[in-house]
């Protein structure tokens, strides 16, 4: 078995080959002789399991050590054969391994990922991984086992016929075992971001048997992480297995895995929170949920003691504030001002902070007797960017702030007040302990409720008769409507005759029509702009990823594993090419290839290849100096293209891929058609290949003074960035002419009210989401971005300084 699942604790490395040394992973390189190495690391991330041809599999993996510093990077670990498929089904992510028997190469994502730039390969019979874990108990068929007859993979909604779901108390919860719970947090920590793509929630849960279970949580969107909002709260999961770590059971997230939380006050609406369109609710689930309400309460693990207001801060205190958002402004790259209130005044003098008036997001200034009531709030480093998020108006809940006596002193940042009066500043610090972290807190909270009316209250007095601090919004100011002094950087190219419509107009219109609008750029995904590329079957209408380099070089160096003579067609003639190295005259090695005798009869030689048993970085090679490279394989003797997860064809720095789903693949002549320019359609064609066409897809957030929507832009995104998706998979400059312009419309950091205006087509239509659910959709079209002139690259000459607002 090449996945060894060893007991943890005392006398674990027992069971390890005695000739293992361990080696850490900041000093792997591919000069490390591995025979008698070790590495052990932590599943940080793992990919999904890949089948190819000829029943055989591969799949990626990331660990990092447990007790490495934080500049450590991360490794890729490229798993193949039927190690790959014990891997997938007996690893999870968050267990740690120790794996031996590996090889080492070179990792071509490095400068993507930023991960350690050499990857651990293994493969074969000599490859081991060795998962540390608790033995299960004996008696895998216990009773406590959750049995359910209905499909795990989803959720049904209350108009549908419900399912009867088991759930289990803590105090019975076996190891390896996949289970639902109900229980009370007593501790949690918000979602922070991992080391690969995910989120990671932490939290502690109890129920009525007096067994805290912790909880770890990795998704890979805020929106699907449990909305906690203290400690009390009620939460519910479904399909979460159960592991053993450190003589303790543990719940981590896996497949179908669901989550709901409620309330955790008694008295209270039994309403619940998730971002879910469909979930399971019930009587039974109202019942369970108000027993541990009651329960909890007089447990006393519901806290009756009221929020920290600003009135009562003291000075070297953490409290927990909850408050609205006025107004934000970035201080630097890992800085953020938060200007708050709560409708109560700190009894101590608070810091006011120099910003820059235009990076201010929301109103610059407010009067003085507003101004007494307004906190400023520093939140720092990995906060910063959920900071970026808000939006003034938000209702907020700021955990673990500190409050910092005479921090005025800090230089060239804080302005005290005259006087020489001690002051203070709130610093939210980085990091998650002590569930440091910031929340958007929803509109139905008892506590933003509790807010508003203080808020009112406090408006109806004389001195502060208006309504301008309940009116909030980021929104920018409406664009007016046939304005030609406001100047856009983009232009529609349709001949649509339609008005202007507001963006809360559009969401009241019906699908099927088309609309101009005037809006900004509130946000874009994804924000790693290598992600906007995707693979579009015409055929099968399917979309799918582009494969990283990772992934394709593990098909082709198991493809090069078979050394069995190949018997190659008879329109082949075969002979071998030398591999340059890549500096000016250096060749190394040489390599078996094919080519079709036409091509040959008319000197044509560097126009086709057929590459068998090249490495990726060898295809890559070749390909600078012939047109055409097609690389192949063995199989049973005969020859035969790899894998179409992998490219079928090499053009220069381009690479072509084929639709699994849609082609039959076979090695064939592409030169019958004699006469005929060799192109990639005719070889594609010729080689029963589906072509895949590159296309950029992105989700942006555009907003006005009304509203804000997502839409996408895919179909007109070459005629929106003036580039073609082709060109960007293979060309940096196109790819920086995308980000550029991405940049310009959203700049990172930037206040939104100071991005350009966008007049924009948008299409509206019908479509379904991932769970089969209608909804209305949007999509830009005949649209196109403007270039500012070269002399407008930088309006601001030098020595020109932006005003300084005190706040």
């Amino acid at each position: 078995m090449p996945v060894r699942v060893m007991s943890e604790g005392a006398g674990s490395n027992s069971h390890l080959p005695t000739h293992l040394t361990k080696i850490p992973i900041s000093l792997i390189n591919t000069s490390t002789d591995c025979s008698d190495k070790m590495v052990k690391g932590m599943v940080v991330h793992k990919g999904p399991l890949v089948s190819l041809m000829t029943d055989n599999c591969i799949l990626k993996t990331v660990i990092k050590e447990e007790d490495s510093q934080q500049n450590t990077p991360s490794i890729n670990m490229v798993i193949m054969g039927d190690l790959a498929k014990h891997f997938n089904q007996a690893v999870s992510q968050g267990d740690v391994m120790m794996v031996s028997g590996f090889t080492v190469g070179k990792s071509p994502t490095v400068h993507k990922d930023k991960f350690h730039p050499f990857n651990l390969l293994l493969s074969g019979d000599d490859a081991c991984i060795y998962v540390f874990r608790q033995r299960p108990p004996p008696d895998p068929g216990s009773s406590l086992t959750v049995k359910r007859s209905y499909d795990i993979s989803t959720e049904v909604s209350r108009e549908t016929k419900a399912p009867k779901y088991t759930y289990v108390r803590l105090a019975d919860l076996k190891p390896k075992v996949v289970v639902n719970v109900y229980g009370v947090v007593v501790f949690f920590k918000q979602p922070f971001k991992t080391c690969g793509t995910d989120y990671c929630t932490s939290l502690k849960i109890i129920d009525q048997s007096n067994q805290m279970i912790c909880c770890t949580i990795f998704r890979e969107k805020l929106e699907d992480h449990p909305e906690i909002f203290q400690k009390g709260d009620i939460i519910r999961m479904h399909r979460v297995k159960t592991h053993s770590f450190k003589e303790s059971i543990t719940l981590i997230n896996t497949y179908g895995f669901s989550v709901v939380t409620f309330d955790g006050e008694v008295g209270e609406v039994v309403a619940p929170r998730t971002s879910s369109r469909s979930f399971h609710f019930d009587q039974e689930d109202r019942r369970i949920v108000e027993e541990l309400r009651s329960w909890a309460t007089k447990q006393g693990i519901v806290s009756t003691v009221p929020k920290i207001p600003l009135s009562a801060v003291q000075p070297n205190v953490f409290f927990d504030l909850t408050c609205q958002l006025l107004a934000k402004a970035p201080m630097d790259s890992t800085c953020t001002l938060l200007r708050v209130w709560d409708g109560t005044r700190c009894p101590h003098s608070l810091v006011r902070v120099i910003v820059e008036r235009d990076d201010i997001e929301g109103p610059v200034s407010f009067s003085p007797e507003r101004e007494r009531l307004i906190a400023n709030i520093l939140i720092f480093d990995n906060h910063v960017d959920f900071a970026k998020q808000l939006k003034p108006g938000d209702f907020l809940r700021i955990y673990n702030i500190r409050a910092i006596p005479d921090s005025s002193k800090v230089p060239g940042l804080i302005a005290a007040p005259s006087g020489g009066v001690e002051t203070l500043s709130f610093h939210l610090h980085g990091g998650t302990s002590y569930g440091r972290g910031i929340r958007v807190l929803p509109e139905s909270s008892r506590d933003v409720q509790s807010l508003k009316r203080a808020f009112q209250a406090l408006l109806e007095n004389d001195d502060l008769n208006d309504s301008t601090m309940l009116e909030i919004r980021s929104t920018p100011p409406e664009y007016p409507r046939g304005a030609k002094d406001v100047e856009s950087r983009t232009e529609r190219l349709c001949h649509h005759d339609t008005q202007l419509v507001t963006l809360s107009e559009l969401k009241r219109s019906d699908p099927g029509r088309v609309h101009h609008v005037r809006v900004q750029l509130r946000s874009y995904e994804p924000l790693r702009l290598h992600q906007t590329l995707k693979l579009y079957c015409s055929k099968c209408l399917s979309m799918q990823d582009v494969p990283d380099d990772e992934l394709v070089a593990g098909i082709f160096n198991e493809g090069s594993r078979d050394s069995r003579r190949c018997i190659p067609p008879l329109w082949m003639r075969s002979g071998r090419v030398s591999i340059p190295t890549g500096s000016l005259g250096s060749w190394k090695g040489d390599l078996s290839v094919h080519l079709p005798r036409t091509l040959l009869c008319e000197a044509k030689n560097k126009t086709l290849l057929f590459v068998k048993g090249s490495s990726l970085e060898e295809t890559c090679r070749l390909a600078s100096n012939y047109k055409n490279i097609i690389p192949v394989r063995s199989s049973g003797g005969h020859m035969t293209l790899h894998d179409l997860s992998a490219p079928f064809l090499f053009r220069g720095r381009k690479r072509y891929y084929g639709c699994r789903r849609c082609s039959k693949a076979a090695v064939r002549d592409p030169c019958t058609a004699g006469g005929q320019q060799i192109d990639v359609k005719i070889i594609a064609e010729a080689l029963g290949v589906q072509l895949l066409q590159f296309v950029l897809l992105m989700k942006l957030e555009l907003q006005d003074a009304t509203d804000t929507l997502e839409v996408f832009l895919w179909k007109d995104a070459e005629l929106f960035f003036k580039v073609s998706a082709e060109e960007a998979a293979a060309n940096q400059e196109a790819q920086n002419s995308v980000r550029q312009t991405m940049d310009s419309l959203c700049p990172p950091g930037g206040s939104t009210g100071g991005r350009p205006w966008l007049d924009l087509c948008l299409s509206t239509y019908r479509g379904e989401d991932d769970e089969g659910n209608h909804r209305t959709c949007y999509q830009i079209c005949h649209t196109a971005i403007i270039q500012p002139p070269s002399s407008q690259s930088d309006p601001s000459p030098a020595g020109q300084r932006s005003s300084l607002q005190n706040v």
